[in-house]
């Protein structure tokens, strides 16, 4: 049996570090993201022969499928320093100036949550962008006058789960725009493998695949399910994640055939009973659900509406037949046809 469990190495317990451990170095240890890899891949195999900054790239896409990760591998493949930071946390147009003024040539500067940057600092960040220089107001009223720094040639990559939410002007100044999708099955599988050599967890093929098809399509619930199947593994079984150990461990996180969890079942139950199947608006359904529009938009629909399960029709949002089915109800006859947006 022992060829059939996936080989490691040694990792630190703590869980930064072992999430640092986990992310992939270079492009060659990523598993899917295939098209947006390859356009990536030659930008940086381009701004490396050039000598020069690479082309700032903008990465969307639900939360959890490696946007952070890829702006990593960005640095590591151009052999240049990442400066990582959040738009939340640039609150001031000198929080970004300190930021710029101390990146070296050709490094990286990563924006998460780019969207949610004060709109301030973002106009700030305009003239960086494109010509590589901060412009700094020094006194104010009559004796106000404006100091132009320079910057070393930098590559700005942003990430944001809400891309409809970046204004324009920013957008525009993004040389590359590429959007992740979910990971498939067999993709999945490869990522918990490579997860279980790292944390040196026994696991066989069949356990990783039946992991793989319940994580949502998501590299980081992945890693997330496997560490859970691994506790139960070790306290319930025999140390070794087997099909049959990965179904118990996560039967008894709620975490069902499909990936849907119980935040997503009570999303669509809620649906079907109290409104009737829906078409609702997102703030009534929010309301009832007690949670963020922001939460269930960005985290519980896309896999919803990507497995069939909820539409968003004109009218709002509405249960399809099958999730009537999987939930074991019998939907309403005579129900209208449904509209797409």
């Amino acid at each position: 049996m022992a060829d059939r469990f996936v080989s490691s190495h040694h990792l630190d317990d703590d869980a930064l570090e072992e999430e640092q451990r986990l992310r992939p170095f270079r492009f060659s240890e990523m598993a899917g993201q295939v098209k947006v890899q390859e356009k990536l891949k030659i930008a940086v195999e381009a701004a490396r022969q050039r000598g020069d900054a690479m082309d700032h790239v903008l990465l969307y896409g639900p939360p959890g499928l490696g946007k952070t990760t890829l702006a990593h591998v960005i640095a590591n493949e151009l052999d240049v320093e990442l400066t990582p930071t959040s738009g939340p946390v640039l609150e001031r147009p000198a929080d970004l100036g300190g930021i710029l003024t101390n990146l070296g040539e050709r490094d990286v500067l990563f924006i998460d949550e780019i969207h949610r940057m004060n709109r301030v600092v973002e106009e700030h960040l305009y003239s960086a962008m494109e010509d590589f220089a901060l412009d700094i107001m020094i006194d104010s009223g009559p004796n106000a006058r404006s100091y132009r720094i320079s910057l070393e040639r930098f590559t700005l990559i942003g990430a944001t789960t809400r891309l409809g939410l970046l204004s324009e002007p920013m957008r525009s100044r993004f040389g590359m725009i590429e959007r992740l999708d979910f990971y498939s099955d067999d993709e999945l599988q490869t990522i918990v493998e490579r997860a279980a050599r790292i944390l040196e967890i026994r696991i066989d093929p069949d356990g990783a695949r039946e992991i793989a098809h319940r994580c949502r399509g998501t590299a980081r619930i992945a890693n997330r399910l496997l560490n859970r199947s691994r506790d139960y593994a070790q306290t319930r079984a025999d140390g070794v994640i087997t099909r049959s150990v990965a179904e118990a461990a996560l039967k008894l996180h709620e975490i069902d055939s499909v990936g849907l969890d119980e935040m997503d079942r009570r999303l669509l139950l809620l649906l079907i009973e109290k409104f009737g199947g829906g078409p609702v608006g997102l703030n009534n359904l929010a309301a009832a659900l007690g949670e963020e529009m922001d939460t269930i938009q960005d985290v519980y629909e896309p896999f919803l509406i990507q497995q069939g399960f909820l539409i968003r029709t004109s009218n709002g949002r509405q249960a399809t037949p099958l999730a009537y089915a999987h939930l074991g109800l019998q939907p309403p006859e005579g129900e209208a046809q449904i509209r797409l947006i």
